[in-house]
C-alpha cells in the first residue's frame, strides 16, 4: 500500500525544517485549515510567528512552485497586497527530508463583507491590478484551466477508477458528458479569449480584510486561464444580486485592467468545471487519511445523486444568457464585442 503523503511530517520534523533555515522556533505549532498541503503557524523566539507550507508531494514540480513564488513576488513588488513567500538563505523553496516547503509572513484579517458595494469595488481594483501583471508574461510550468483539464480529465478519472457507485456511474457519466457539451458551447460563444496568469482559486476565504483593505492569500492554485475565473467565485445570491455584485467588481477592476465582456459567457461553464474537478479532486486524494475523516459523505450514493442533480441544473443554467446588468446600474454596457441577438434570447 502506498504510504500516506504526510505520514512522515511530524511536529518535530516541522520545527527541525524551519530551524534548518536559521529560524529560532519557540516550539509553538498550530495546524491551520488546509487539505491540499499542510500549513502551520510556527512561533519564533523574539519575533512574529511565521506560516510554513509543506507542499503535497508529487503535485507540482519545483519549477511550477517557483513560478507561483515569482508571480506573488512580482505582485508584492508593485505594492499589490498579496502574501508572498519569504526569501531565506537566498531561496523561497526549501527541502527538508522528503518534503518541500516555503515560509510566509503571518497576515491577519477577517472575511470581506461582500454585501457592501464599496468592498466589492475595492477588491475589484486589486484584482484588476493582479491581472494587469498577469498579462505581462505567461506561466511556463503551471497547469491551464481548460474544459479538458478540469472537465474531461476529471470525468475520465472518476470513470476509469470506478469511484462512482456502480448503479449511478452510467447516469453520472451521461449527465457529465451533456454538461461538457454545454461547456463547449459556452466557450464557443465566448470566442478567442485571452488566457492569463491567475490567482486561480479566488474565493472569499482566500481574501483577508483589514482596515487597510484586502489582501490575497494562497496562490497554490495559480494557473493560466480566463480572467473571469478570479471574479465569478465572489458572486452569490440570485441572478439580480449577482449582476449587481459583478457590476461593482468590474467598476473597480476596469480602473486598472480592461475586461473582455465575452468572458461573461464562461461564468456558468467555469462553475460546472469546478464542480466536476472538485469531485475528482476528492477521489484523487482519498489515500490521504485526512480526506475520509473530513469528507465521510464522499463515497455515498447520496453524494453522487446530488452531483447528478447539480450538473442537470448547470446544464439548464448554461443555456441562459450570461449575467449582465440593466441600464440602471451604469457599470456594464453592451458593446459591439457581443453578438446582440444572443442577448435577446
Amino acid at each position: 500500500m502506498k504510504p500516506a503523503p504526510y505520514s512522515a511530517l511530524t511536529p518535530d520534523l516541522t520545527l527541525d525544517a524551519l530551524e534548518s533555515l536559521g529560524l529560532a522556533c519557540s516550539g509553538h505549532l498550530l495546524a491551520l485549515n488546509s487539505y491540499e498541503n499542510r500549513v502551520y503557524q510556527v512561533g519564533i523566539d523574539d519575533g512574529d510567528p511565521v506560516i510554513a507550507k509543506f507542499y503535497r508531494p508529487e503535485r507540482w514540480n519545483d519549477a511550477a512552485i517557483l513560478e507561483e513564488h515569482q508571480f506573488t513576488q512580482a505582485l508584492a513588488e508593485r505594492e499589490i497586497p498579496v502574501v508572498a513567500p519569504l526569501t531565506l538563505n537566498g531561496q523561497t523553496l526549501h527541502r527538508f527530508g522528503e518534503f518541500r516547503f516555503a515560509v510566509f509572513p503571518r497576515r491577519g484579517g477577517r472575511a470581506p463583507e461582500l454585501d457592501q458595494a464599496e468592498t466589492r469595488e475595492w477588491i475589484g481594483r486589486f484584482l484588476g491590478r493582479i491581472h494587469a501583471v498577469g498579462q505581462l508574461s505567461p506561466f511556463a510550468h503551471r497547469a491551464q484551466l481548460t474544459p479538458q483539464t478540469f472537465g474531461q480529465d476529471s470525468l475520465d478519472y472518476l470513470i476509469s477508477n470506478k469511484v462512482i457507485p456502480l448503479d449511478l456511474a452510467a447516469s453520472y457519466q451521461a449527465v457529465a458528458e451533456t454538461a461538457l457539451a454545454g461547456v463547449a458551447e459556452c466557450y464557443q460563444r465566448a470566442g478567442d479569449i485571452q488566457l492569463i496568469r491567475l490567482h486561480g482559486d479566488c474565493h472569499p476565504s482566500n481574501i483577508l480584510w483589514t482596515p487597510a483593505g484586502p489582501h490575497f492569500v494562497d496562490f497554490d492554485d495559480a494557473r493560466t486561464g480566463p480572467a473571469i475565473q478570479d471574479l465569478w467565485m465572489l458572486l452569490s445570491g440570485d441572478r439580480d444580486e449577482q449582476q449587481n455584485q459583478l457590476a461593482d467588481i468590474l467598476a473597480g477592476y476596469e480602473d486598472f485592467c480592461e475586461f473582455d465582456r465575452r468572458e461573461l459567457h464562461l461564468i456558468e461553464a467555469l462553475r460546472t468545471l469546478r464542480l466536476m474537478h472538485y469531485s475528482a479532486w476528492l477521489a484523487r486524494r482519498w489515500d490521504d487519511p485526512a480526506f475520509p475523516a473530513a469528507f465521510p459523505w464522499f463515497n455515498t450514493a447520496t453524494y453522487w445523486q446530488d452531483r447528478i442533480a447539480e450538473l442537470r441544473e448547470q446544464i439548464e443554467i448554461m443555456h441562459l444568457p450570461p449575467l449582465w446588468s440593466n441600464e440602471s446600474t451604469g457599470h456594464i454596457r453592451i458593446d459591439d464585442e457581443i453578438d446582440p441577438p444572443y442577448w435577446d434570447m
